[in-house]
Protein backbone atom coordinates (compact mmCIF):
# COMPACT_ATOMS: atom_id res chain seq x y z
CA UNK A 1 0.00 0.00 0.00
CA UNK A 2 2.23 3.18 -0.94
CA UNK A 3 1.35 6.46 1.30
CA UNK A 4 0.32 10.03 -0.46
CA UNK A 5 2.65 12.45 -0.59
CA UNK A 6 2.02 16.18 -0.60
CA UNK A 7 4.78 16.25 -3.37
CA UNK A 8 2.48 14.01 -5.27
CA UNK A 9 -1.39 15.20 -4.85
CA UNK A 10 -1.88 17.72 -7.11
CA UNK A 11 -4.64 20.72 -7.19
CA UNK A 12 -5.51 21.83 -10.56
CA UNK A 13 -6.64 25.82 -10.59
CA UNK A 14 -9.16 26.83 -13.57
CA UNK A 15 -8.88 30.55 -13.97
CA UNK A 16 -10.86 32.05 -16.82
CA UNK A 17 -12.27 35.10 -18.35
CA UNK A 18 -15.22 34.43 -20.43
CA UNK A 19 -16.86 37.18 -22.32
CA UNK A 20 -20.58 38.24 -21.49
CA UNK A 21 -21.67 40.58 -23.39
CA UNK A 22 -24.85 39.39 -24.95
CA UNK A 23 -27.24 35.97 -24.45
CA UNK A 24 -24.91 33.47 -26.66
CA UNK A 25 -21.81 34.18 -24.72
CA UNK A 26 -23.34 34.23 -20.71
CA UNK A 27 -24.83 30.80 -22.07
CA UNK A 28 -21.24 29.76 -22.84
CA UNK A 29 -19.63 30.84 -19.84
CA UNK A 30 -22.69 29.55 -17.82
CA UNK A 31 -22.08 26.01 -19.63
CA UNK A 32 -18.16 25.81 -18.82
CA UNK A 33 -19.13 27.07 -15.12
CA UNK A 34 -21.31 24.31 -14.76
CA UNK A 35 -19.29 21.85 -16.38
CA UNK A 36 -16.60 22.70 -13.88
CA UNK A 37 -18.90 21.95 -11.08
CA UNK A 38 -20.14 18.49 -12.65
CA UNK A 39 -16.15 17.84 -12.73
CA UNK A 40 -16.15 18.05 -8.53
CA UNK A 41 -13.84 21.63 -9.07
CA UNK A 42 -15.22 24.27 -6.31
CA UNK A 43 -15.33 27.79 -6.48
CA UNK A 44 -12.08 29.59 -5.22
CA UNK A 45 -13.18 33.12 -6.33
CA UNK A 46 -15.22 34.47 -9.23
CA UNK A 47 -13.70 32.84 -12.54
CA UNK A 48 -11.64 30.56 -9.92
CA UNK A 49 -12.38 27.43 -9.76
CA UNK A 50 -10.16 24.60 -8.39
CA UNK A 51 -10.38 20.50 -7.33
CA UNK A 52 -7.68 18.37 -5.39
CA UNK A 53 -6.38 15.03 -7.31
CA UNK A 54 -4.50 12.29 -6.01
CA UNK A 55 -1.80 11.60 -9.15
CA UNK A 56 -0.58 13.43 -12.31
CA UNK A 57 -2.52 10.96 -14.12
CA UNK A 58 -5.82 12.61 -12.80
CA UNK A 59 -4.77 15.79 -13.32
CA UNK A 60 -4.33 15.14 -16.74
CA UNK A 61 -7.66 13.39 -17.38
CA UNK A 62 -9.39 16.49 -16.17
CA UNK A 63 -7.61 18.56 -18.00
CA UNK A 64 -8.34 16.99 -21.23
CA UNK A 65 -12.34 16.74 -20.20
CA UNK A 66 -11.90 20.54 -19.35
CA UNK A 67 -10.71 21.15 -23.16
CA UNK A 68 -13.70 19.46 -24.57
CA UNK A 69 -15.77 22.07 -23.25
CA UNK A 70 -13.73 25.72 -23.86
CA UNK A 71 -16.30 27.88 -25.04
CA UNK A 72 -15.48 29.85 -28.44
CA UNK A 73 -14.39 32.78 -26.98
CA UNK A 74 -12.38 34.26 -23.66
CA UNK A 75 -9.47 33.00 -22.02
CA UNK A 76 -8.50 29.95 -19.61
CA UNK A 77 -5.56 29.13 -17.69
CA UNK A 78 -5.13 26.00 -15.53
CA UNK A 79 -2.55 25.70 -13.53
CA UNK A 80 -1.75 22.33 -11.59
CA UNK A 81 0.82 22.54 -8.36
CA UNK A 82 1.31 20.09 -5.33
CA UNK A 83 -0.35 20.18 -2.33
CA UNK A 84 2.85 21.01 -0.47
CA UNK A 85 3.03 24.18 -3.12
CA UNK A 86 -0.73 24.76 -1.92
CA UNK A 87 -0.18 24.51 2.20
CA UNK A 88 1.73 28.33 1.95
CA UNK A 89 -1.36 29.53 0.28
CA UNK A 90 -1.59 33.28 1.34
CA UNK A 91 -5.60 33.97 1.94
CA UNK A 92 -7.36 37.63 2.62
CA UNK A 93 -10.82 38.28 3.58
CA UNK A 94 -10.91 42.30 3.75
CA UNK A 95 -9.05 44.26 5.96
CA UNK A 96 -11.51 44.50 8.61
CA UNK A 97 -12.63 41.21 10.54
CA UNK A 98 -15.90 40.57 10.38
CA UNK A 99 -17.69 40.19 13.69
CA UNK A 100 -20.61 37.30 14.14
CA UNK A 101 -23.86 38.61 13.71
CA UNK A 102 -25.82 38.44 16.75
CA UNK A 103 -28.55 35.27 17.28
CA UNK A 104 -31.87 36.56 17.10
CA UNK A 105 -33.62 36.98 20.20
CA UNK A 106 -36.46 34.17 20.99
CA UNK A 107 -39.69 34.94 19.77
CA UNK A 108 -42.56 34.15 22.19
CA UNK A 109 -45.55 33.40 20.60
CA UNK A 110 -47.98 32.88 23.52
Amino acid sequence: MSQLSAYRILWIQVLFDLPTNNKKERKAASAFRNSLLDLGFQMAQFSVYQRFCASKEAAEKYIKKIEKFVPESGKINILVFTDKQYENIVTFNGKKEKSNPKNPEQYELF
